[in-house]
């Protein structure tokens, strides 16, 4: 498990990291979303060892990360800079990872460069943006490391490659409970692969639930009523957002879907039909009470 507590990054006076505090379960996809700017490569950095927090801490399996060798083993980190010894190809950042990892498998790497065309003593200066981070994605799940820490991975890949990767991660986390950290601007991209999301914004972590709750504890309803003065006997919902078009009414509401239906049932409605929301939807909702336009945070509009 990687816990933060109190987590925060100064540089000089700028605050990157304020006050972070988060858990990351193991065998779970726990995702970060945010705008550039936000504090998510700045989290993994510090998740990494690479930063030292200014204040709090930030641990794995209960072991302080700064400075330690031992701990670093546990993970893998994929930069959205990606660094290749000069002249390099990937055999050989196989073999460089192969003396630090002891559970790097090679052959399973050679295998899955094969399987990605990816030619294993070509020149990797000579690779593509999207081939050079497929290398990384490769040596990360050959590494045999418990967590591997992901800085807008599926930026610059292809559709049919970045659904191999979230292929490859789903597989080893059913395997031997590998646990993904991914970090990324685009909400959209997680919301098939994530078990948990936090939402960063300033440094600061504005929302971190498990999907699963978020999608059971909110819900849309259309519905038109027989009557619209009739409203007010939906007055049990606690509705967080509505909307009208003609007679056509929208809600957003929070709670459970059984006893929402009990309400509607209720209710004089010519027709009312339960819709699912998408995650960006939900996160849209959730932020709109708390006073953020969730549009801005996440996508810089």
């Amino acid at each position: 498990m990687i816990e933060a507590r109190e987590l925060t990054k100064k540089f000089d006076d700028i605050t990157a990291l304020d006050s972070i505090d988060a858990s990351i379960k193991e065998g779970e996809v726990f995702g970060l979303i945010g705008t550039n700017g936000a504090g998510k490569s700045t989290f993994l950095r510090c998740a990494a060892g690479i930063y030292k927090p200014t204040s709090g801490s930030i641990s794995i399996d209960g072991d302080e990360i700064f400075e330690n060798k031992d701990v670093k083993k546990k993970f893998f980190f994929i930069s959205d800079e990606q660094y290749f010894f000069p002249n390099s190809n990937p055999l050989e950042m196989g073999n460089y990872y192969k003396n630090i990892y002891s559970g790097f498998d090679m052959e399973r790497y050679r295998r899955l460069l094969s399987d990605f065309g990816l030619s294993e003593k070509r020149k990797i200066n000579t690779f593509s943006k999207g081939m050079k981070k497929q290398v990384s994605v490769l040596l990360a799940v050959s590494s045999g490391t418990d967590y591997i820490f992901c800085d807008e991975t599926f930026d610059g890949l292809d559709p049919v490659m970045r659904q191999a990767v979230k292929s490859l991660f789903a597989s080893d986390m059913e395997k031997r409970r590998l646990t993904p950290v991914i970090a990324s601007h685009n909400l959209r991209e997680l919301e098939d692969m994530c078990d948990h999301v936090g939402l960063l914004h300033r440094g600061g972590i504005l929302l971190s639930r498990d999907i699963v709750d978020l999608k059971l504890n909110i819900h849309k309803v259309q519905f038109v009523l027989k009557d619209e003065e009739d409203e007010d006997k939906l007055s049990p919902l606690n509705v967080i957002k509505k909307e009208r078009r003609g007679k056509l009414m929208t809600y957003t509401v929070r709670g459970n879907q059984g006893e929402i239906k009990a309400v509607m049932d209720a209710a004089d409605t010519i027709f009312y039909e339960m819709i699912p929301l998408s995650l960006e939807e939900i996160f849209i909702s959730e932020t709109e009470v708390a006073g953020y336009d969730i549009k801005k945070i996440i996508f810089g509009e």
